[in-house]
């Protein structure tokens, strides 16, 4: 019974998820503003919204037929037939309950002893845009994952709202110094969706969800691919310029180089099924950068 909720929470896919936390936690860390309780709180709140994500994915590509026999990389939990549609749903129903708890705990301890009471309010809205978000995503009629929009939402949640969020949690300051590694986690986790949609665009177009490599083609889809690691070099060039003189820094450009170098395989790759194991590397390197940040910054 475990191992099939396991398999469903795709745990993988929590490393990603940190990369914002970490990242912005780091920032903080070095303005030596910090709490380990922050810290903590909103590592787990986000990572069940990851988990709360995934099981709607599951639901809603199942739902709508996207999950079927001609879809590439892991079965999903509904679509293997290991979890039922009650059993989905009683599961995101408790998940959804488990985040509002972390959330609003993680509010209450960062932002309650300092009395920002007009920003827990607002940090609360966007808590409850991103669980709806996880929703949004796949399920229902008209979800934007299916209108191409998946990627926005990906950089707007991974990369803004998290890293910047959680720097203003720590330190109660908003800096636009944050924007740049900000952008730096988003546009990589927007790699990292793109290289998922590039796996599955040929069942994605026959099942009718009209990702952005659905709409702009595979060979298009690679360049896109090429323009969101472009983009995110660029950010993590930026921030090291503005970081001072201390040169080791610049070690956290091995990321956006080794990104390069996962890049030339992805130009290389003809058959889309081929890319499943590319996903895994662009994660973890996500995640390197991330905790790279608090070693060297």
């Amino acid at each position: 019974m475990m191992k099939k909720w396991l398999s469903a929470f795709r745990l993988r896919t929590l490393p990603l998820a940190a990369s914002s936390v970490i990242a912005g936690s780091a920032m903080a860390w070095h303005q030596d503003i910090f709490s380990w309780t922050t810290f903590w709180l909103a590592l787990i709140t986000t990572f069940l919204l990851q988990v709360l994500s995934n099981l709607a994915n599951d639901y809603g590509d199942y739902s709508h037929g996207v999950d079927n026999e001609q879809r590439v990389g892991p079965a999903r939990a509904m679509q293997s037939g290991a979890i039922t549609k009650s059993q989905m749903q009683r599961a995101l129903v408790i998940n959804t309950i488990l985040a509002l708890i972390s959330g609003i705990s993680l509010l209450w301890f960062s932002l309650g002893e300092r009395g920002e009471f007009y920003p827990a309010l607002f940090l609360l809205g966007i808590g409850m845009l991103a669980i709806a978000a996880a929703f949004k995503y796949t399920v229902g009629k008209n979800p934007y994952g299916y209108l191409g929009l998946g990627d926005l939402a990906v950089f707007l949640f991974f990369g803004l709202t998290g890293v910047i969020g959680t720097y203003y949690l720590h330190t109660g300051i908003l800096s636009a110094h944050v924007l740049l590694p900000a952008a730096t986690i988003g546009l990589f986790s927007a790699a990292v969706l793109n290289l998922n949609n590039l796996r599955d665009h040929e069942n994605d177009r026959s099942s009718g969800k009209n990702t952005l490599v659905v709409r702009m083609g595979f060979s298009n889809g690679k360049i896109y691919q090429m323009l969101l690691i472009t983009g995110a070099t660029c950010c993590a060039i930026v921030l090291c310029l503005m970081s001072g003189d201390a040169f080791y820094r610049w070690f956290t450009l091995l990321i956006p180089a080794l990104q390069w170098l996962l890049l030339v395989k992805v130009f290389r790759t003809k058959i889309p099924a081929d890319l499943d194991g590319e996903l895994k590397k662009v994660a973890l390197s996500t995640f390197a950068y991330s905790l790279l940040l608090w070693i060297l910054f």
